[in-house]
């Protein structure tokens, strides 16, 4: 079995599409070429890792990986790890272990959330169904466990405290807020444990399993949880495009589905009558759907937010993540690495713009 293949040039390009604005100069172009080799080890034991000898387990666990994907967890991870002694054999698992675990979360949410399409491609759970869905996520946890446990208990705790956070996050996204919650404050806590977490862990991960100075790890998780939290609020946005072809998903997916996005939220706190009716629009397009009408009947109101005050405060919103992430990298000493991390943020900030 064989990786994915992908566009010629730089995998990094490829995978980012934005590589030539993070790694500039002579010294990050060598930095890059490091993480592409590593990449190279990743991606050929990714689909080693995910091969299972039971036919159809096989088949829907390589199902979302070969429909490609932009591996930024094992990029960041390779990233950080060159502060140490960079692409070792446990530094290869780790970023795998995330990348496994990451996938295993796609299977899952599309189940809880009623995606229709993920990565371009129909969802695992329109072709399989719910159960076989949810099995197959939880296999690929169950791998990459396996990945972590061969790198000691400081592995393990950094695979089960993120595994922790993920449920959580998704827990807490299908309750809501309780009474005396805040709706935006919860709703960031939402991202930070679902999607922050695993970026979190990649960045720590890179560092601690490369052994690279402990002093840096803790400011890489803090990087990591908020570059995350900014990734998510800019998919609130992207999940707005005109173009499905740009998200690989129908536009406006979270919002049909009923789950709560960045915009909407900022919307329902606006007072002024025109907002008061998209937010009504809205409310009552999605229950509607709910039971059982077209999920085109949102195709205006999602359109009108799209083009509302509140996307562009979610896109402000994001850039102040990424301001508290780049300055959570201060401890690291200046050098082509903290480069490229800051780039990267500033880059990801810019990616809807």
């Amino acid at each position: 079995m064989t990786s994915s293949p992908l566009a010629s040039g730089s995998r990094l390009a490829s995978r980012l599409g934005f590589s030539d604005r993070v790694f500039v100069g002579p010294a990050a172009r060598r930095l890059a070429a490091e993480v592409e080799a590593g990449l190279d080890l990743v991606e050929s034991g990714l689909a080693e890792d995910l091969h299972v000898a039971d036919s159809l387990a096989d088949t829907t666990s390589r199902y979302l990986y070969e429909a490609g994907g932009k591996r930024v967890r094992p990029v960041l991870a390779l990233l950080t790890a060159q502060l140490g002694e960079g692409n070792i054999p446990a530094v290869i698992d780790i970023a795998k272990a995330l990348e496994i675990t990451h996938l295993g979360s796609l299977y899952h949410d599309d189940v809880m959330d009623g995606a229709d399409r993920r990565r371009g491609v129909p969802a695992a759970h329109a072709v399989w169904g719910n159960n076989v869905a949810i099995l197959t996520g939880d296999i690929l946890f169950s791998r990459a466990s396996q990945l972590m446990s061969r790198h000691g208990d400081r592995a393990i705790r950094l695979q089960s405290d993120t595994f922790e956070r993920l449920v959580l996050g998704q827990l807490h996204e299908t309750v809501g807020p309780q009474e005396g919650e805040d709706p935006i404050e919860f709703y960031l806590q939402v991202l930070a444990d679902k999607t922050g977490s695993l970026i979190a862990a990649a960045t720590q991960g890179g560092a601690i399993f490369s052994h690279a100075p402990e002093e840096y790890v803790e400011p890489l998780r803090r990087y990591g949880e908020k570059v995350g939290v900014a990734f998510q609020l800019l998919d609130d946005v992207i999940d707005l495009s005109a173009d499905a072809d740009d998200t690989g998903k129908v536009p406006g997916t979270d919002l049909r589905a009923g789950v709560p996005t960045m915009p909407s939220l900022l919307l329902a706190r606006e007072t002024d009558a025109a907002s008061v009716s998209l937010s009504a629009q809205i409310d009552d397009g999605v229950a509607r759907i709910a039971e059982g009408e077209d999920p085109a009947i949102l195709d205006e109101p999602l359109r009108r937010l799209r083009d509302h005050a509140v996307t562009a405060k979610t896109m402000d919103l994001a850039r102040e993540w990424t301001d508290d992430a780049l300055a959570a990298l201060a401890p690291l000493s200046k050098g082509p690495v903290r480069d490229a991390l800051e780039r990267f943020a500033r880059t990801l900030a810019d990616r809807s713009s």
